[in-house]
């Protein structure tokens, strides 16, 4: 159930947007590296700053808005999921757990005949 969006006269600037966050995560490597000396804890709020802004310049483009569109959706089809209860998860959880031994123990079980059938059709084992 998706809609397609027309943004016919945003969509001209997109390329200019696209640049400007491109120039915007260089200009966060370099100020990265010119100040190198600082703790990196200032570095991380810088960064952390940049990519701020650089998110909300993309998220005007088409392809930003397109995103944040999906994004909005699968919020929307996330509250509609009916998650199990505890004893429900638990429940199902032990029964994978006993069918996964069941079947190591089968395999273990078809692993030794043929190791056993192989030897014998071979002759290594009397």
């Amino acid at each position: 159930m998706t809609s397609r969006i027309e943004y016919p006269s945003e969509a001209r600037f997109d390329w200019l947007k696209w640049l400007l966050v491109v120039l915007l995560i260089v200009a966060g490597l370099a100020a990265n590296y010119y100040f190198s000396q600082q703790p990196w804890p200032l570095r991380l709020l810088g960064w952390l700053f940049v990519f701020a802004v650089a998110a909300g310049v993309a998220s005007q483009t088409r392809v930003g808005k397109q995103v944040l569109n999906f994004a909005r959706e699968s919020r929307m089809e996330l509250r509609k999921v009916v998650w199990p209860s505890r004893q429900d998860t638990m429940q199902t959880t032990l029964k994978i757990a006993v069918v996964v031994v069941v079947l190591a123990l089968l395999l273990w079980g078809l692993d030794g005949i043929l190791l056993w059938l192989i030897g014998w059709l071979t002759g290594q084992r009397g």
